[in-house]
């Protein structure tokens, strides 16, 4: 069955904290945008107040705290940033459900490769590896790549880093045709998602719809939740 993840991008914690508020009892699963200004031209909490040592991103790292509502919900971060392997263990600390790569799949992947196969067991064992990639990105390096991860991450625009961008028609191909090469691979999407692509996507073969601005823009962010979900 399909899923319907809720995706925040804020540059503020407070508002990370009010979008989750919101969200709970409504969803499991949250997807949360780590967008540093350099891996991404956007940024996003905690990069615009600190990065990594913003006060309550270190009240987290030093275990004083987690995120908020960490009990309720299932976390996927989503890191947009130059530092993902470099920090790997400081993002786990967030407390992740799952964690999604952008590495660069048109140079050389072999350095990441190295670092997914160096990954500890439990990790892999608790811990779902996205690898995410946009529509201009070759689908040969994808596939290659495709069996040291849990799942792809399927941008629906070559521009990440921001909610409210149109959705590509290649990124819907590139979804029919991994799904068609490589049987059984979970494929997940984020950009451009609303309720008038969304049953095109989920009948491409997509198993995930990450949406963010086609809810929080909405009069109704919860009903509209609520309608991605009756698609499922």
């Amino acid at each position: 069955m399909a899923e319907i993840i809720p995706a925040i991008l804020e540059k503020n914690f407070n508002e990370i904290k009010n979008k989750l508020m919101a969200l709970r009892e409504n969803t499991k699963c949250v997807h949360i945008d780590l967008c540093d200004g350099i891996a991404v031209p956007s940024q996003s909490w905690p990069f615009t107040s600190g990065g990594l040592e913003d006060f309550d991103f270190r009240k987290i790292m030093n275990e004083e705290e987690g995120m908020p509502y960490w009990q309720e919900f299932d976390f996927e971060f989503d890191l947009m940033v130059a530092d993902a392997v470099e920090n790997f263990d400081l993002y786990m600390k967030l407390g992740p459900k799952r964690i999604i790569f952008h590495p660069d799949l048109g140079g050389d992947t072999e350095e990441f490769v190295n670092f997914l196969e160096g990954l500890d067991m439990y990790i892999r064992d608790n811990v779902q590896i996205g690898l995410a990639f946009k529509p201009i990105d070759d689908l040969a390096v994808v596939s290659k790549i495709s069996h040291k991860v849990d799942f792809l991450h399927c941008m629906g625009s070559d521009k990440i880093g921001f909610q409210g961008k149109s959705f590509s028609p290649k990124a819907l191909e590139n979804i029919k045709i991994l799904k068609k090469n490589l049987p059984g691979i979970v494929i997940s999407v984020d950009i451009g998602v609303n309720l008038e692509n969304a049953e095109a996507i989920l009948d491409a073969g997509a198993d995930r719809l990450t949406v963010g601005s086609a809810i929080w823009r909405a009069p109704n962010p919860i009903g509209t939740l609520q309608s991605f979900q009756s698609l499922v």
